[in-house]
């Protein structure tokens, strides 16, 4: 399994529209790729900026397809403003 984990520290005033696009971002990727075991949308209670995702693949292959989805393209056009600061990394799970 391959495992990507998302950081994202949003713009100010626009956390709310964020968590509701990721949130479909998350549904789409988890109806529409196989690969795609887990999608995982995470907050902090103190910190509404800040939004973390935790993604499971059933490899890396499965990842590349999804990073060329068209929901992942629209989901990355319409948040590419929003987004303060954004870490990624990804891990091999044994």
């Amino acid at each position: 399994m391959y495992v990507v984990i998302v950081e994202f520290n949003i713009k100010p005033g626009l956390a709310v529209s964020f968590r509701e696009r990721v949130r479909q971002q998350a549904r789409d990727s988890l109806a529409g790729e196989p690969g795609c075991h887990v999608f995982d949308v995470c907050i902090d209670p103190d910190r509404a900026d800040f939004v973390l995702l935790y993604e499971v693949y059933s490899d890396r292959s499965a990842f590349d397809t999804h990073l060329a989805s068209a929901h992942f393209s629209g989901f990355d056009a319409t948040v590419r403003d929003w987004v303060a600061d954004k870490r990624v990394a990804c891990y091999e799970r044994i």
